[in-house]
């Protein structure tokens, strides 16, 4: 009963994108100062039981949409896979194990977990200890078979390939493949700790910087790093100078190949659970028997709430690619989670023209949708069964994730729940606005043009309106059926 409901709320929704192109003169007037032009800028502003938007403004304009893309993988993701789903990463022994000593290679099969923390691997190498694994004697063999993606060049977006949020995709992928460099000034006030983690032994790290006074500015710009990035093997070193304004900061750098850096993370981990390995790396294919070890990931809910909340395009990644294996199985590749995706839409009769996926995360220059599209699938998963997980795995205005620091001085503050996108060129925003009764509204805005890094006091300001005029058209009308 509840789906056919959700069918006729969202055809009769579809239907009713009647154009209305009036933007609010101070959203208007905050475009105008930020020097975007308004035919630059897609808006669809509806209330989610309504019969009629509230507001249209070149809803059917195809946009690059940067992050706001997310809602679309994450939402087809609780709906297809479910909430509970969950991942798993496999080790299987490619030996006999005698007396604590596994007389062979130790196999490792990924699913595609996109979040492996450090934490959750230390738990897996104690559960290989526990299990009766100290000593192995042959190497570690990855399968990385779940996903087929091909190469991944980490600097083709940005130029930026030591960047996390570049790291291609991977079955296998631990820790985002990520290293962070801490630095602080040390308890003698002499000079700088650096403190790197995960220690990996592929990785080597030179002098620290020189403690000095003055302003923390660009205090990454004053270390004057310098790398050696190969796929075996990173060497970094910080010449310059660090401030002692700055306190304790992190830097997080993407280094090593996705085999190596999971060869590192074993060996470092493995030992610190007291067990001895000191074989290579290669990869390999795991056996169809039961696993000896299975490290499960946290459920699907969890991880949509970081992917939308944080914004993170890796993890965003291996959850499109997932979606690939739910009609016909692995391997997993966009052109699967492509058609995965378009399909559920059909079936949902979500109405997407202008849809164009990448890699389901918004880092593209390619991705496209429309803000009536995406104002259509925000009312289809408001009617859904996952609509709480969906809804609170935005950022709240002022309050959290991406919009932690925005948003503070309006009445939309504590009130929104929203997916913030963010490109070179584009700037956009969407989810839901709850005015002063608790009424729901939706709220999609996209802009595409070179200023568009300056127009987020205008889609502040927007999501305020939303608030305070919701609050109106609610108490003159009363609600709506």
């Amino acid at each position: 009963m509840r789906s056919a409901r959700a069918a006729v709320a969202v055809a009769a929704f579809a239907s009713a994108l009647v154009a209305q192109a009036e933007i609010p003169r101070p959203v208007a007037r905050a475009f105008a100062s930020a020097g975007v032009p308004t035919d630059h800028v897609a808006i669809v502003i509806q209330r989610v039981d309504a019969a009629q938007p509230l507001l249209t403004h070149q809803p059917d304009v195809p946009m690059n949409p940067a992050s706001v893309m997310k809602l679309v993988t994450t939402f087809a993701a609780l709906d297809l896979l479910g909430r509970d789903y969950r991942w798993r990463t496999e080790a299987h022994l490619g030996g006999p194990l005698i007396d604590g000593t596994l007389r062979g290679d130790l196999i490792l099969k990924g699913h595609g977990d996109p979040k492996i923390t450090i934490e959750q691997w230390q738990a897996f190498m104690r559960d290989l200890r526990a299990r009766g694994v100290e000593r192995i004697e042959g190497d570690l063999v990855l399968d990385r078979t779940f996903f087929r993606v091909g190469s991944h060049d980490a600097s083709q977006f940005d130029g930026e390939p030591l960047r996390p949020y570049n790291v291609g995709p991977d079955a296998l992928l631990v820790n985002f493949k990520a290293v962070r460099f801490g630095f602080a000034p040390n308890a003698a006030g002499t000079g700088v700790d650096v403190v790197v983690e995960p220690p990996l032994p592929q990785i080597a790290v030179g002098g620290a910087p020189a403690l000095v006074d003055g302003p923390c500015n660009d205090w990454r710009a004053q270390l004057a790093a310098a790398f050696i990035n190969q796929p075996r093997a990173a060497a970094v070193t910080f010449p310059g100078s660090y401030a002692r304004e700055c306190g304790a900061r992190d830097w997080h750098l993407a280094l090593l190949d996705h085999a190596n850096y999971v060869h590192g993370m074993f060996t470092t981990y493995f030992a610190e659970a007291g067990g001895h390995f000191g074989g290579a790396v290669r990869d390999g294919r795991a056996p169809a028997t039961a696993p000896f070890a299975v490290l499960e990931s946290p459920p699907l809910y969890d991880v949509v709430r970081d992917v939308n909340k944080l914004s993170n395009n890796v993890m965003a990644r291996q959850v499109f690619l997932t979606l690939g294996t739910r009609e016909g199985g692995p391997p997993a590749t966009v052109e699967k989670s492509t058609a995965v995706v378009q399909r559920w839409l059909e079936r949902r009769r979500i109405a997407m023209p202008g849809l164009q996926i990448e890699n389901g995360s918004g880092l593209s220059r390619v991705e496209r949708l429309t803000a009536s599209g995406l104002a259509r699938l925000l009312a289809s998963a408001n009617a859904s069964a996952v609509r709480d997980e969906f809804a609170t795995s935005l950022a709240v205005a002022a309050t959290d994730g991406t919009l932690e620091r925005r948003m503070h001085n309006g009445s939309a503050a504590g009130r929104a729940l929203l997916k913030t996108g963010s490109l070179e060129g584009v700037r956009a925003l969407a989810g839901y606005v709850l005015d002063a009764r608790g009424t729901r509204w939706i709220v999609v805005a996209i802009v595409n043009d070179a200023n568009a890094a300056r127009s987020t006091p205008a889609l502040d300001l927007l999501a305020d309106w939303v608030y305070r005029q919701g609050f109106a058209t609610t108490t003159r009308h009363g609600p709506r059926p």
